[in-house]
């Protein structure tokens, strides 16, 4: 079997050329969330074309769609994205902030990178597949809208992902790293506030300015800021300022709030109390206010079996080798940002694992080391729809360092290297290392089970984690494992956490 896993990532080297062609078509796209018309036709065309079943507008969603080969269970998903950002038009391969377009959309969270390697798993999966005849069928499913319309929460809506024996994905970092930890849940809402228009000078009296009941309501907002819990977070964006004209009272004007917290009930919350302060801000302006909902996601539930799946394969496939002109390109490009004393991996808030990798870092501005195994409790304030994922069927990521250490997130930076060999390597090797694992699943019943039933890992407490005879390293134990055990296991905690019990 060693020699059709071989074979499979062999496949993937060998179509490098057509993957790297693929994200770099993707990157001049840019489509925005949910608009990615061309970037989803591209990789309909290209998977059809090698050999697969490819049903386009999953769950309603046109810009969504499934590839699929093999036949039978187990059935391993693959979760591509392609979206990008607005206002970070970027040229490639450039150590200055150049645009492109003025104003223009960039990947300026490697999103090119990420569907392109999810591409390249699903090929060497195929390869396999063929090769060995085994039952299994993997599914290449394109995701649309991360960045602002959460695709995958609505196909969760629909109970896509139950179907799935194990999901897998990746994403671009500044680290090579078996990816774990929660992260916050989050909600879209656009408020729209409707007033009176009137002469601002002639007769104010006379107008409701709509313009004011946004300003109100963010300054509401900040007040709140103080009185929410250190790990929850809320941005906004004025969508709408009424116009241009300051001598006109705004008939409407509108805002776009997000909301994140460690939990989807504590989201909820927090969304209350902003819904209040917008109705509050419409009361003193004597505007109506129209509540739109956008989206949410839930927050990521880790499965470390998986990543020990993930961090095994990691270590035999190795993480992207760099020439002397692809380090001196990065370490320029760490000049134009301050990295501080940036500590790269999910587990860098736990001291001694932050310790741990500090110790293991090259020094150089590209991380190629692969971060130890972290299986403590790790958190983002970010968040994905992976998470919603995570809910319905086992689900791991890893990170691949696709820019130079500290690279700030949604940055030019990011865009610039999205479109260089840096880049390329990074999405071959996360395809390499996604098409591996796959193949673990889909030759080991036994670990399949192991994924779906849990408690079948032998931990020593800040030793290794004993898994089917192979010892993975690993930081401390998090604090509330008691609380797992208690529930039943991790999924069940969750649940309980949130008020799903």
């Amino acid at each position: 079997m060693e020699e059709l896993k071989k074979a499979a990532l062999d496949t993937i080297e060998e179509n490098k050329e057509l993957i790297a062609s693929v994200a770099d078509q993707i990157w001049e796209y840019a489509e925005l969330s949910l608009q990615e018309v061309r970037s989803a036709a591209l990789y309909c065309k290209v998977l059809k074309e090698q050999g697969f079943a490819v049903e386009e507008g999953v769950c309603g969603i046109p810009t969504a769609f499934a590839a699929s080969y093999g036949s039978g269970r187990p059935i391993i998903g693959i979760l591509a994205e392609y979206d990008a950002l607005s206002g970070l038009s970027q040229l490639g391969g450039s150590i200055k902030k150049q645009e492109l377009t003025p104003g223009g959309t960039g990947h300026g969270c490697g999103h090119n990178l990420l569907g392109a390697g999810a591409l390249a798993a699903a090929l060497g999966i195929k390869h396999y597949l063929q090769q060995s005849g085994a039952p299994g069928t993997v599914v290449l499913y394109g995701c649309p809208g991360e960045e602002g319309g959460a695709a995958k929460a609505f196909m969760a809506r629909e109970k896509l992902w139950y179907g799935l024996d194990a999901a897998l994905t990746w994403h671009p970092d500044d680290c090579n790293e078996a990816a774990t930890g929660s992260s916050n849940a989050c909600i879209q809402v656009q408020y729209i506030f409707h007033g009176v228009a009137a002469h601002a000078a002639g007769n104010p009296e006379r107008g409701r300015s709509a313009l004011d009941a946004v300003t109100l309501m963010n300054v509401g907002v900040q007040f709140l800021r103080e009185h929410m819990e250190p790990q929850a977070r809320i941005h906004y964006a004025v969508t709408d300022g009424g116009g241009c004209s300051p001598n006109v009272v705004q008939s409407k004007a509108s805002v776009l709030y997000m909301v994140r917290s460690p939990q989807v009930k504590k989201a909820v919350e927090l969304q209350k109390r902003v819904d209040d302060i917008a109705a509050g801000a419409a009361l003193m302006t004597g505007t109506t206010c129209e509540r739109k909902f956008i989206d949410g996601v839930a927050e990521t539930i880790p499965n470390h079996v998986l990543e020990a799946l993930l961090y095994q394969n990691f270590a035999e496939v190795g993480v992207p080798q760099h020439t002397p002109e692809e380090m001196a390109f990065a370490t320029e490009l760490a000049t134009t940002y301050d990295a501080g004393r940036h500590i790269p991996g999910s587990g860098s808030e736990n001291a001694d694992y932050a310790a741990r990798v500090k110790t293991l870092l090259p020094g150089t501005a590209m991380n190629d080391v692969l971060l130890p195994l972290f299986t403590g409790e790790a958190f983002c304030p970010g968040s994905t729809d992976v998470g919603d994922v995570s809910w319905q069927c086992p689900t791991a990521q890893l990170h691949v360092a696709s820019w130079p250490n500290g690279c700030p997130g949604h940055s030019w930076q990011n865009v610039s290297c999205g479109k260089t060999s840096i880049g390329h390597k990074a999405a071959i090797t996360a395809g390499k290392v996604l098409c591996a694992a796959a193949i673990d699943l889909l030759e080991q019943p036994e670990l399949h089970d192991v994924v779906k039933e849990g408690d079948t890992i032998t931990v020593t407490v800040n030793e290794d984690v004993d898994y089917n005879g192979k010892k993975y390293p690993i930081a401390s134990l998090p604090e509330n494992l008691m609380e797992i055990i208690e529930a039943g296991g991790l999924v069940k905690a969750m649940r309980r956490r949130n008020g799903l019990d």
